[in-house]
C-alpha cells in the first residue's frame, strides 16, 4: 500500500532532520509520496505569513504529516506555528512517548512513560489582552467586577478555558492509548487545589471517564508540582500521564530529561481523522547548515507516523535499527558519545546513514 504525507521541514535544522528522518522512513521499503509544504520563516520570505492556506490544505487531503521544528519567536513576534497547526487541524490530542534507550546517558534506568497533552485548550489557546490597551483596562475592570478580586492596572492578561468536552475526549484518548498499548496505569495531573473551577474540572471529567475502564486500567491523579518531584525521585511508578496544555507541555520535556534530552523525544499531534509527527525539540538555529544535530527525535517520530499508517513491520524494523546503531555507540552524533567533545562524532547525514545500513542488514 502506497501513501501520500505532507513534508513540512521546519527551520534552522529542521530541513537536516526532517531530510535524515525521510530517508531512514524510505529506506524501510514503505511507499510513501511526499508532498512538501514550507511553513515559518521560509514561508515569511516567500508568502509573508509562517502559515500559508496551502500548508493546511495540503495536511486535510493527505491526513498525514511530518513536521521539522519551527522557530517561535520569545516574547515577540509570531504566534507559535505548532499552536496553530494543532487547533486550525483539531490535533487535539499531543502524544509524546519517553522511553530510555540502551546506550543513551542518563540517571536513570527502565523509564518508560507516555505523556498525553491537551492541545487545543488552557492558556495555550492564546487569549491574551496585552499590556496598556484600552480593551485590556476594560477587561480588568469588567474581571474585577465579576470576581471581587483586585488586578493591578498595569496588567496583562491571559484566558484558560477548559470545557467538559475537550477534557473528556483527551482522557478518554489517553485510557483507549493504555488498552489498546497493554498499558497498566493512567495518572491524571491538575492543580485542582488552587484552580479549583479549571482544573477541578478537569479532574472531575477525568474520574469519570475513568469509570469507563475500571477493571481494565488503573486510575490515579497528582497535583502538577508533586508530579514533577514524583517523576525526579521515582518515575518507575508511572505509565500513562494525562494533563492540561500547559502542564503538558512542560511535564513532556521533563521526561524527556529522564530518557537523554529532547534529541531522542519524538512526538504527534492526532486528531480524529488525522495527525502530525514532530520532534519534540527546537530549530537550534545556531547549528543550522552544520550536519551536526542528533536525528533520533524526527526518526522516532517517523516511526510513530509509520505506526500511525499501520505500517507496524516496518516501524518496528526502524526502531530497532535506530537502538542498535545508539547501543553500539560508533555512528552516532556528538550528544550521544560518552564524551561529548569525542571527535569521532558522526555527523547527522552519516548517523541516517548507518540507520540506514541496519535496516538493509
Amino acid at each position: 500500500m502506497s501513501h501520500r504525507v505532507t513534508l513540512i521541514p521546519g527551520d534552522g535544522i529542521g530541513r537536516e532532520v526532517s531530510l535524515a528522518a525521510q530517508r531512514c522512513i524510505d529506506a524501510t521499503g514503505v511507499k510513501i509520496t511526499w508532498e512538501e509544504q514550507i511553513a515559518g520563516e521560509e514561508a515569511i520570505a516567500k508568502y509573508g505569513t509562517v502559515l500559508p492556506t496551502q500548508v493546511l490544505d495540503s495536511v486535510r487531503k493527505n491526513k498525514v504529516a511530518i513536521k521539522g521544528p519551527i522557530i517561535t519567536p520569545v516574547g515577540k513576534g509570531f504566534r507559535s506555528v505548532n499552536v496553530q497547526l494543532r487547533k486550525a487541524l483539531d490535533l487535539y490530542a499531543c502524544l509524546r512517548p519517553c522511553k530510555l534507550m540502551k546506550g543513551v546517558k542518563s540517571r536513570y534506568t527502565n523509564i518508560d512513560i507516555v505523556v498525553v497533552r491537551e492541545n487545543t485548550e488552557d492558556l495555550y489557546a492564546g487569549i491574551e489582552f496585552s499590556q496598556g490597551l484600552k480593551r485590556t483596562e476594560e477587561m480588568i475592570k469588567y474581571l474585577e467586577a465579576e470576581s471581587g478580586v483586585s488586578i493591578k492596572t498595569d496588567s496583562a492578561i491571559g484566558i484558560k478555558p477548559i470545557s467538559i468536552s475537550a477534557s473528556k475526549r483527551i482522557v478518554r484518548f489517553a485510557f483507549d492509548y493504555a488498552v489498546k498499548n497493554n498499558r497498566r496505569k493512567v495518572t491524571v495531573v491538575h492543580k485542582a487545589n488552587i484552580m479549583k473551577e479549571t482544573d477541578g474540572l478537569f479532574l472531575k471529567c477525568a474520574r469519570e471517564v475513568s469509570e469507563e475502564y475500571k477493571g481494565k486500567i488503573e486510575f490515579e491523579d497528582r497535583i502538577v508540582d508533586n508530579m514533577c518531584m514524583q517523576l525526579v525521585q521515582k518515575p518507575e511508578l508511572y505509565d500513562v500521564l494525562v494533563l492540561p496544555n500547559l502542564y503538558g507541555d512542560i511535564l513532556s520535556d521533563l521526561c524527556a530529561g529522564l530518557i537523554g534530552g529532547l534529541g531522542i523525544a519524538p512526538g504527534a499531534n492526532i486528531g480524529d481523522n488525522m495527525a502530525l509527527f514532530e520532534a519534540v525539540h527546537g530549530s537550534a538555529p545556531k547549528y543550522t547548515g552544520l550536519n551536526k544535530v542528533n536525528p533520533t527525535a524526527m526518526i522516532l517520530s517517523g516511526v510513530l507516523m509509520l505506526r500511525y499508517l499501520k505500517e507496524e513491520e516496518a516501524a518496528n524494523r526502524l526502531e530497532k535499527a535506530v537502538s542498535e546503531v545508539i547501543l553500539e555507540g560508533k555512528y552516532v552524533t556528538y550528544d550521544l558519545k560518552k564524551d561529548r567533545n569525542d571527535l569521532a562524532a558522526v555527523g547527522t547525514s552519516q548517523m541516517a546513514d548507518a540507520i540506514i545500513s541496519r535496516l538493509k542488514t
